[in-house]
């Protein structure tokens, strides 16, 4: 997933009510410029969320989504933080963004220096934005623009080596290495399609509908809530279309009952393993994920706090929203900052039933 359709994340500011966005403007809440603009009506002035200009009463203010919006009511922008500009959050998601599509695009890996001296920042300034942009380090972005590559030319090179040195891998066993946290089997099997990679998988039904669970030989690799079985096992074997797909059998009967005794019961603990499958950084958000009490509710903010890296919202967003493993990783957990439910992948209806099980709501 690249940078620039990322940035947004699932619930936002501008698409809150107007107590979240006067929350904002109270906390000055930079991770809010760019998404509306609010106007003083007894001084004639709209600032940014994050500006630092004297509190306004609540009474006095207006919201607006775009500058031009606040000018044709009349308003004049505030010379303090200058809303009708790129604000700083924005200028430097878009240097951020501007470097990885260098990182994914070039053929040799661009140093720190480079990549610093092209966003016109120092060596040090630039890491810091980086990673707070997209939560990982310039480095661990360019492994995983590799490891895309890798999987790309793994489908159409003429061999496994040929895959590995055209995606910019100095040696082979570089790659091996870390390719089972990348591709989940060797790099043989992915260039087959998931050829000798068994997945033996089952449906049942829950109070939350229809589920379907599968597993490798390493643990539960998906836990997926939908409305046609069909449908559910054309997503599993999408990307992996010659991989062994194995339905139903006594392989999976255990493994099944427990998974849908969670889903009764996500306050539960799960005792089977997981083949959770992602990014480092991913993981991370993940293993966080997974260590909120049953019962309690965070916003992606307070997450991202939680994992050390506050300014790291977007990213922590795009983690939840790549879980795999509904309830086992517990992203229902995840509520929007003013409060409100926010979305789910699986359904606003299935998030608000899993949260009143734990006495969340």
């Amino acid at each position: 997933m690249s940078v620039a359709h990322a940035m947004t994340p699932p619930t936002t500011v501008a698409d809150a009510t107007d107590e979240a966005r006067w929350q904002a403007v109270q906390a000055r809440d930079a991770e809010a410029d760019g998404l509306f603009v609010y106007g003083v009506l007894t001084t004639g002035v709209y600032c940014r969320p994050s500006c630092a200009s004297r509190g306004a009463k609540r009474e006095n203010v207006r919201f607006y989504r775009l500058h031009a919006e606040a000018e044709a009511a009349g308003l004049r922008p505030c010379k303090r933080c200058r809303p009708n500009e790129i604000s700083t959050v924005q200028r430097n998601a878009q240097l951020v963004e501007a470097a990885c599509r260098l990182l994914e695009t070039a053929e040799a890996e661009p140093g720190l220096d480079a990549l610093a001296a092209g966003a016109g920042l120092s060596r040090f300034h630039f890491h810091r934005i980086f990673k707070e942009v997209t939560g990982v380090t310039p480095k661990h972005y360019a492994k995983a623009a590799r490891a895309r590559r890798v999987e790309d030319q793994l489908r159409a090179a003429p061999s496994v080596t040929a895959a590995i040195y055209d995606s910019g891998f100095a040696s082979s066993g570089r790659f091996y290495e870390a390719a089972k946290g990348t591709l989940g089997m060797t790099p043989s099997a992915f260039r087959a399609g998931g050829k000798g990679e068994r997945i033996d998988y089952a449906f049942g039904q829950s109070s939350l509908g229809l589920v379907l669970v599968a597993r490798t030989e390493r643990g539960i690799c998906a836990i997926r809530f939908g409305e046609d079985e069909a449908a559910l096992e054309a997503e599993l074997a999408a990307q992996l279309p010659d991989a062994v797909l194995m339905p139903g059998g006594a392989t999976m009967t255990g493994w099944l009952a427990q998974t849908l005794a969670l889903i009764e019961q996500p306050n539960a603990a799960l005792e089977l393993p997981l083949d959770i499958q992602g990014t480092a950084f991913q993981r991370q958000v993940w293993q966080a994920l997974r260590a909120i009490p049953a019962g309690e509710t965070r916003s992606y903010g307070a997450l991202a706090a939680e994992i050390g890296q506050p300014k790291a919202v977007r990213a922590v967003a795009r983690a939840c929203a790549a879980n795999k493993l509904a309830v086992a990783i517990p992203c229902h957990r995840i509520v929007r900052g003013d409060g409100e439910l926010g979305g789910y992948r699986w359904g606003e209806a299935r998030k608000r039933m899993l949260l009143e099980r734990e006495g969340g709501r």
